[in-house]
């Protein structure tokens, strides 16, 4: 007899789909760098946000993985920042090769798509390293709060875990692409402080909002799969 396995919901699938496919975006997005500018000016940063293309996919990650924590809990979704961060790897393995294949006659200019997609060894670095340790503290923070406040207020662990994260991701991220890999590798530049500081403060202001402006989506989210997935109904009815 064929033992049966717990299939996983539709539901379950779709976010960690979501996750990846946010986690691949940023990745390939990561070379253009944006400018927003304000109708204002703030200190440090002045009227302009730079920060590069991959936060506003990377912001993504942080929805869809506080949705699956609180949905499946902390190992679940430590397994599936874990696994996310070793198909980092598998990526950069396929862009790499990509890039070294020889290329045809009537191919897009080799050189063009290297600058696109071939991100540079600091800001593989920079990225690979804020993403483990900003992704797997949003998950302990994001349980920590539950286990405090206990499992009423969402929108706080969602924006804590989120707001505590997104600073270390930004100041990792920058520190190490920006700063110490040029300095210790010789690879990019060694930006000064003052732009590495509106560099930092730039990114987290606009990931902090985006962290604000997500938080109905979690509830929605966590609303929907909740009541419209059969395993949740049976545990509430437990209940």
């Amino acid at each position: 007899m064929t033992e049966s396995r717990p299939t996983p919901s539709i539901a379950q699938v779709t976010i960690i789909a979501l996750f990846v496919t946010a986690l691949v975006t940023a990745q390939l997005t990561a070379a253009k760098v944006l400018a927003f500018e304000l109708p204002f000016s703030l200190p440090v940063t002045g009227a302009e946000l730079v920060l590069p293309g991959a936060a506003l996919a990377y912001a993504l990650t942080f929805l869809a993985s506080d949705c699956y924590t609180e949905l499946y809990g902390k190992r679940a979704a430590q397994v599936v920042v874990n696994v996310a961060f070793a198909m980092n790897f598998v990526l950069l393995v396929l862009v790499w090769s990509t890039i070294a294949a020889p290329a045809a006659a009537d191919s897009v200019d080799p050189d063009a798509f290297a600058s696109v997609l071939g991100a540079s060894t600091n800001i593989v670095a920079g990225s690979l390293l804020a993403y483990l340790v900003s992704q797997n503290w949003d998950v302990i923070a994001f349980h920590r709060i539950r286990d405090y406040t206990g499992p009423d207020r969402l929108w706080l662990r969602n924006v804590g875990s989120t707001a505590t994260s997104q600073a270390i991701d930004t100041v990792i991220f920058v520190s190490v692409a920006f700063f110490l890999a040029p300095l210790v590798f010789g690879v990019g530049p060694v930006l000064p402080g003052a732009v590495l500081l509106q560099l930092i403060v730039g990114q987290y202001l606009l990931k902090l909002a985006i962290a604000v402006v997500d938080t109905p989506f979690v509830y929605l989210i966590v609303h929907l799969v909740r009541t419209r997935t059969p395993a949740f109904e049976e545990e509430s009815a437990v209940a």
